[in-house]
């Protein structure tokens, strides 16, 4: 993913929505701001758009982000999807992926403390939703694999998370 460039501003906001949705908005994003403490934002990645969600907690000071796959997963593939994400998640540093099975979709997931941080940093924004897409632009390959072309999910996970060496 293409790193984002925005000029540190002094925000005088306590909400990191506030500053937040400056930030994607710079990025000519589009952002629904649903209320004070939650927003969403369209990306269109590579294989298909994901829809970026975050929630602000001001009594533990934190920001729950999470991203939601443009997929939907039949009821007889759940016991699959569970493993794929098991096992992905094994090779995560950063977030997580879970299944919502309530809406039977995958996503991707991380919650940011914002406890003794001074100010909000583009870094600290750039930072996370560049993680998750390109984890998610990693991650999708095996899912399709694993729901429609057929594959294990050691097959689907060997193909999304194989190491490249050098240049083609």
């Amino acid at each position: 993913m293409a790193r984002m460039q925005l000029a540190e501003e002094s925000h005088s906001s306590d909400n990191p929505l506030d500053f937040l949705e400056e930030f994607v908005v710079s990025q000519d994003r589009h952002v629904q701001r649903h209320s004070d403490t939650e927003m969403t934002v369209d990306v269109r990645g590579h294989w298909c758009t994901y829809h970026l969600f975050f929630v602000w907690q001001p009594s533990v000071n934190a920001v729950f982000f999470s991203c939601h796959f443009d997929i939907r997963v039949a009821n007889r593939r759940h016991r699959e999807i569970y493993e794929l994400v098991g096992r992905a998640n094994e090779r995560m540093w950063i977030g997580h992926f879970d299944f919502l099975s309530d809406d039977a979709t995958p996503i991707f997931r991380h919650t940011l403390s914002l406890h003794g941080l001074r100010g909000d940093t583009c870094e600290l924004y750039e930072d996370l939703i560049d993680t998750a897409l390109t984890e998610c632009e990693r991650f999708y390959p095996a899912l399709h694999l694993l729901l429609w072309g057929g594959k294990s999910v050691d097959e689907a996970l060997s193909v999304s998370f194989m190491e490249t060496v050098g240049e083609a």
